[in-house]
């Protein structure tokens, strides 16, 4: 067997050809594979609040300085607005210049509605009580509830604290440190059994959505498609690769470094199916712990860099659509008020569409209804964010690595040009290095 196939990431790549021909040739039998995506999903998922809590409780009583932890955090909260910011605005200025809408002529009262109605229901609970209502979703009723619910930036709240006071502690706290890192090994030894059943996952999820949706559906919105994986491209290779050179790093080498958990997210949409792969890996570039366990699962709520482009490109999208005029104001106003709501995407059931309704629900002037409009290549649209997002996070952590100086740069470079074994499962945590 080739090397390439004998690879975790050959098999996945496999996997998701073998997919695409299953779903185009025999769509219905393509679509009854739907489990097997869905149960590779619920797999990861299962163990990732856990995962999460002993990375980043170990981190923050093993660095023995709370102040850093904090400056850690403060810093990562700062990229998360700057870059969010910018990637708004991308897709603000994009959908401006080439008018992806333009010449469609809608009729909203031909869109239908009942087809929204579920998504316009959770978006007024997502927007319901403001900032307030927001900030106090982020404790959770009880401990245990955090992790049954599996909502991650809850278990982060109780980590932090748990880990803040386990390094107040000191000497008496030293035994439980060791216990968590131990139970932490362990998951990510259960993680490694898991992702062997990637390709499965990969084949059930891609050969479903090609069985379903085919391509047929991208005709008639294949300018809003090819639009927005240009601004993801542009926002990657441009924005995220300057902040890369500015940390001493390649992104090409960067993505790589990753490239089995981005075909992964390619064919899942999914960027939570890989979230304790990316933590292990940038651990193992030489990144301390405690800044892996507070960036990322505190960037997949607050970074979703490829989301926030989709967000202002589909509202001025369907603006442009339904012949509805929009100022400047109407502009200002849907990057305010999508700073917001992008926010709270997360972890909500259809969050694209969803944070879209709660977007468009704020600007009277356009038509919530064109919602509709999108929901047919919403999942094709999906690949570019989960991937767009994920990225984002990474680079957020590496960055904010460098800038803190949490980066060992000499095992950093060694790993990027391929000097170190980086297959998934493959001893990551054996391999990690410790805080420092």
């Amino acid at each position: 067997m080739p090397k390439f196939l004998r690879s975790l990431f050959g098999q996945v790549v496999l996997a998701l050809v073998v997919g695409v021909i299953v779903g185009l040739l025999v769509p219905e039998f393509a679509v009854k594979l739907k489990p097997l995506g869905d149960a590779f999903i619920k797999l990861i998922k299962m163990v990732i609040p856990v995962i999460v809590f002993c990375v980043v409780v170990h981190g923050i009583a093993g660095a023995g300085d709370l102040k850093r932890v904090g400056r850690v955090g403060v810093k990562a909260l700062i990229y998360f607005e700057v870059l969010t910011t910018v990637a708004l605005a991308l897709g603000l200025l994009l959908a401006f210049v080439f008018q992806p809408g333009a010449g469609m002529n809608v009729d909203v009262n031909t869109l239908d509605a009942k087809a929204m109605g579920a998504y316009a229901e959770t978006a007024s609970k997502l927007t319901g009580g403001g900032t307030v209502e927001f900030l106090m979703k982020l404790i959770p009723t009880t401990v245990v509830d955090a992790f049954a619910k599996g909502d991650v930036l809850q278990v982060l709240l109780f980590a932090v604290l748990f880990g803040c006071a386990l390094s107040l502690l000191g000497e008496k706290g030293v035994k439980i440190t060791g216990l968590i890192d131990d139970l932490g090994h362990a998951l990510f030894k259960v993680m490694g059994i898991i992702i062997k059943l990637a390709p499965l996952g990969v084949l059930g999820a891609i050969a479903f959505t090609v069985g379903k949706y085919g391509i047929g559906s991208l005709k008639q919105l294949g300018m809003l498609v090819v639009l927005f994986y240009a601004a993801v491209a542009i926002f990657v290779f441009v924005v995220l690769g300057g902040i890369m050179r500015l940390s001493g790093f390649s992104l090409l080498k960067f993505l790589k470094y990753l490239r089995e958990e981005l075909t992964v997210v390619l064919a899942t949409t999914s960027s939570d199916s890989v979230l304790p792969q990316i933590m292990a890996k940038l651990k193992r570039m030489g990144i301390r712990d405690s800044t892996v366990g507070l960036v990322i699962p505190t960037g997949y709520s607050f970074n979703l860099d490829a989301f926030s482009i989709y967000i202002t490109l589909a509202a001025v999208f369907i603006a442009q659509a339904t012949n509805t005029p929009i100022s400047m104001s109407d502009l200002l106003t849907i990057l305010a008020i999508s700073l917001v709501t992008s926010k709270g995407a997360h972890g909500v059931p259809g969050s694209a569409i969803v944070v879209l309704a709660a977007t468009l629900q704020a600007i009277p002037a356009i038509p919530a209804i064109g919602l509709v409009l999108v929901l047919s290549v919403d999942w094709f649209m999906g690949i570019a964010r989960a991937l767009g997002n994920l990225i984002g996070n990474c680079v957020a952590t590496v960055a904010i690595a460098a800038w803190e100086g949490d980066i060992d740069r000499e095992r950093a470079h060694a790993v990027l040009d391929g000097k170190v074994s980086a297959e998934i499962g493959d001893g990551l945590i054996e391999d990690a290095v410790p805080a420092h």
